[in-house]
């Protein structure tokens, strides 16, 4: 069996090569957690270090300083052989390569096709994802989970936090987000519009490890909202006598602080504004819309019923693919 997950990156090498020294670190800008288990090993980056990430456990065995990171898989977890993450030119930039070359045995054999491969394509997306933010300041094409990722990692999150927890199937799930009222400290939101028609705010709690940054939960949320929200959206932009509300217009930051980001739009029936709030502990997506019309008015009580729907979904697949905090 051989895996190759590979990028072209418009960055010198030396500049990948020192993000790639600091995989597992406590500073590691590259691997993709709190979103996937994070890396771990029993001792500085280096031939015998031992460790993996969940259930995937392997060891170093050889590490070229800003070049090359290999190391070979414990064969108890069902593959025999090796995966290396290594630098390679390319052109006027840098290729950043992921490659497995090992051997199925037991249960593995039937695991990878069906679970393991995908899981493991959509971690290493998300890892060069990180390089090429972190190397160029921005990323042309994010990568995204398919239906059958997020359906994976759903059942084995929710798989581990049983056996964590001792929780039964069936019981409510702690860490879902959750109606509260328009937070204190969301100062932007508070002092935005008047008279509001609809006005709700949704929190969930902040993983530990994750951005506090509110302008990269924005990205995290609006960035890449689910396919139906999508087409709402655009079954919305059809409605007769409304605006067309498109996501450069409505996604835009109105005004930030270092806790919260404000964005939104005004149309000729309706102001709309977005509060994202972040604090030690949670993130709070706040919602207020003020009517200007009758037929705003008529709008916002229609929006207002599916409108929870959206926010509490794009709000939870924030919490689960959190951007990570920024390296310094």
């Amino acid at each position: 069996m051989r895996n190759v997950q590979r990028r072209t990156i418009d960055a010198p090498m030396d500049r990948l090569g020192a993000l790639l020294d600091r995989v597992a670190g406590p500073d590691d800008p590259l691997w993709p957690a709190p979103a996937w288990p994070p890396m771990r090993f029993d001792r500085p980056l280096g031939p015998g270090a031992t460790g993996g990430h969940g259930m995937i456990r392997y060891t170093v065995v050889e590490h070229v300083p800003g070049r090359l990171l290999r190391c070979r898989f414990d064969p108890t977890i069902g593959v025999v052989g090796e995966h290396e993450l290594r630098l390679e030119p390319a052109g006027q930039g840098t290729a950043l390569v992921h490659v497995i070359d090992g051997r199925l045995t037991g249960g593995m054999r039937w695991w990878w096709p069906l679970a393991v491969r995908w899981l493991h394509e959509a971690l290493l997306q998300d890892l060069l994802d990180n390089a090429e933010r972190a190397a160029t300041g921005t990323v042309r094409r994010p990568a995204r989970w398919s239906w059958w990722v997020r359906l994976m990692r759903r059942a084995v999150a929710g798989r581990a936090r049983r056996a964590a927890t001792g929780e039964r199937r069936g019981q409510p799930r702690a860490g879902r987000p959750r109606r509260v009222p328009l937070p204190h400290g969301a100062r932007l939101a508070a002092g935005t519009l008047d008279r509001v028609d609809l006005m709700d705010a949704w929190q969930g709690p902040r993983p530990p490890g994750a951005s506090t940054d509110p302008a990269a939960w924005r990205a995290a949320m609006f960035g890449r909202p689910p396919r139906w929200v999508g087409a709402l959206m655009r079954l919305r932009n059809h409605i007769p006598g409304l605006e067309p509300l498109h996501p450069k217009e409505v996604f835009t930051p109105l005004d930030a602080r270092d806790d919260e980001v404000l964005f939104g739009a005004d149309t000729r029936h309706f102001d709309l504004r977005v509060s994202l709030f972040v604090d030690a502990r949670s993130v709070v997506c706040s919602t207020l819309a003020r009517p200007r019309t009758r037929r705003g008015r008529a709008y916002l009580a229609v929006v207002g019923r599916v409108h929870p729907l959206v926010v509490r979904t794009m709000l939870g697949r924030a919490l689960r693919s959190a951007p990570p905090a920024t390296a310094t």
